[in-house]
Parts: structure tokens; C-alpha cells; sequence
């Protein structure tokens, strides 16, 4: 799995001309480089880029610097990312800038060894930052920058051991200076000129090394998304006031740590008389669409570890899949 093409060097002069003007890259020598290279790096995993952007505008205008950010508080933080998803990101963010300011002296460690250590932060995230903090010779493997070798070699990813491919190839890969911008234009290239779907094969830098557009068998790049079907029960407590009861102690392994009411999977709950059917409706979360069947009752009594919110104006921070409950719950008071 050689490639004998000075790649460094077509990457790069294509985005030198084609790189999007994107809010965190900042120049080399810039002080906020750090901390605008680990909050996108958090924000962009599994996130498309224009979603990305007004949630990166809004954390840099309120928290200026690594320091601000490591001396918020997990609500807030969480409030901040509310519609981004995948909110384990954010507790990883938040614990990771602690970390950097009071371990680290707000610096990046210098090996990956010690980088892969930092909450919410593996091999990608850590070759991306070493790479674009400290222009250390790395790859960043994400989904785009897999689909560009793939491509390159016409092979199926899962038969390509990406680590051996790049230690055999490392004299291509790492003969420029520009270790940082080589990292970022794969991505790049990856995502506007190697898409999933309907590459630009025939404007592309590389497609006359490019065993991919030179084939008449092309292997298939674009992932089909596997679904899992989950039938779910949940019973809301209201009040008269336009509250609801929810809790953090769900048995929902994907939804652990969350404020949430009573959720257990249709055939393994017990509904009582008292419970009453408002709805059935739809969910999905990651790779999991859900049938959810809705059920309430008013009361002024809850359980242990439950308290009461307000259907409107919430200070604190409520994820997506429980904002969609309040809306449902909401047509009672109408």
C-alpha cells in the first residue's frame, strides 16, 4: 500500500485556494490557538461544520480564554451546547480545560501518550491538536481523511490497517513544514472534494494518482447508517403549576445523567390505572430510533430524587429528547 506521489504538496495547493474561512483557525503564533483548536476539536466530533460555527461564536464571546471556560460549571456549559447533541462532549470539554489550566499551565502536552490521558480525547483528537497546535508530523483519522486514502488506494477501509499505511508511506506524508495545514487541508479535502456521495473526481488535484477515479470497479464509500427500532413508556408527573418531575437517575444507558421522568421499555413496564395515555410519537437519537408511547398524571407527591420544572423558561439545562416530552405535555395546559 505505497503511494509514490508527493501528496503534501497537491493537498496543500489546493487548499492554499480553496480553504474555508472558518472562525478557529487563527494564525500560528496567535494565544488563543489552543484553546480555539480543542473547543472546535470537541464541537466538530460527529458534527457537521455549519452546525458547528454559531455554537463556537457563542462559547468564544462568553468564555474569552482556556482559563474562562475551566472556571465555568457543568449546567452552564451544558446550557451553552443545548441542540449540539452528544453532550458527554461537553462534560469532556469542560474537565479537559480544567485540566490544561491547572495541571498543564494552560499548554498542550507534548506526546500523545500524555494528550490520550485528557478527558474525552483519543487517537483522532489527539494527533488533530498535536498537529495543529505544535505542527508536529501527525494525521488526523477521521471519516474524511479515511475516505481520501481509501479512495487513493480503491480499497474498502475496513481492509486498510491505517497505521501501517501511513508508517509505510511517512516520507510522503511528512517531507513539509506545513505539518499543521497538511492535517487540516486532508480534512478539508475530504470533506468539500472527496465527499461520501457524488465526489468532485473530475476537478480533483489527485485524480491522476488516484487508483478510485482511474477504476471501472469503484469500491463503494458512502456508509449506510445502521438503525436499532426501541419501543419506550414514559410517565410524567405534572402539577397544576406547569411543572414536570424528572431525574437523573434513569436505567436508559444512553440516556444516564440526564434530566429525564420515568422511562422503562414498553413490555417491561407496569402501568397502573392512574397513568393515563396522552400520545405516541417518534424519536431518534444517534443510531436508534425510538416509538415512544407518552403517559401522565398530576400530582403533588413525587418520588425520591425527582423535582419539579418548569414546562417553560428553564434556567437549567434540559437535552433535546426531553424538551420534545415537554412539548407534548404541554397541550394539557392549552
Amino acid at each position: 500500500m505505497h503511494i509514490n506521489f508527493n501528496l503534501p504538496k497537491k493537498i496543500l495547493g489546493w487548499y492554499d485556494k480553496n480553504k474555508r474561512a472558518l472562525p478557529w483557525r487563527v494564525s500560528k503564533n496567535s494565544n488563543k490557538k489552543l484553546y480555539y483548536r480543542l473547543l472546535s476539536e470537541f464541537m466538530l466530533q460527529q458534527t457537521q461544520v455549519k452546525t458547528v460555527i454559531p455554537y463556537f461564536n457563542n462559547f468564544t464571546k462568553k468564555y474569552k480564554t482556556l482559563k474562562a471556560l475551566s472556571k465555568s460549571n457543568e449546567n452552564d456549559i451544558l446550557k451553552m451546547w443545548e441542540g449540539l447533541g452528544y453532550y458527554n462532549r461537553a462534560r469532556n470539554l469542560l474537565e479537559c480545560s480544567k485540566q490544561l489550566v491547572n495541571k498543564y499551565k494552560s499548554c498542550l502536552p507534548k506526546t500523545l501518550e500524555e494528550i490520550k490521558k485528557l478527558p474525552g480525547v483519543g487517537d483522532y483528537t489527539g494527533n488533530a491538536l498535536l498537529g495543529l497546535v505544535y505542527n508536529k508530523p501527525t494525521i488526523a483519522l477521521d471519516g474524511n481523511v479515511k475516505r481520501v486514502f481509501s479512495r487513493i488506494l480503491n480499497k474498502d477501509e475496513k481492509k486498510i490497517n491505517f497505521k501501517e499505511f501511513i508508517e509505510v508511506n511517512k516520507k510522503f506524508f511528512f517531507r513539509t513544514k506545513r505539518n499543521s495545514d497538511f492535517v487540516e487541508a486532508l480534512m478539508e479535502f475530504g470533506a468539500l472534494i472527496c465527499k461520501p456521495k457524488d465526489p468532485y473526481c473530475s476537478n480533483c488535484c489527485l485524480n491522476k494518482t488516484c487508483n478510485y477515479f482511474k477504476s471501472s470497479n469503484k469500491i463503494d464509500s458512502a456508509k449506510k447508517k445502521m438503525f436499532k427500532n426501541k419501543n419506550y413508556d414514559i410517565f410524567c408527573y405534572l402539577n397544576k403549576k406547569k411543572q414536570i418531575a424528572l431525574t437523573k437517575n434513569s436505567q436508559i444507558s444512553f440516556l444516564k445523567n440526564f434530566n429525564l421522568p420515568i422511562i422503562k421499555e414498553s413490555g417491561n413496564s407496569k402501568k397502573s390505572q392512574n397513568w393515563k395515555f396522552l400520545t405516541n410519537y417518534k424519536n431518534s437519537i444517534s443510531n436508534l430510533k425510538l416509538n415512544i408511547n407518552l403517559y401522565y398524571k398530576f400530582s403533588k407527591k413525587i418520588p425520591p430524587l425527582y423535582k419539579w420544572y418548569s414546562l417553560n423558561n428553564n434556567k437549567e439545562f434540559v437535552p433535546s429528547f426531553t424538551k420534545k416530552i415537554f412539548k407534548q405535555v404541554s397541550s394539557l395546559f392549552l
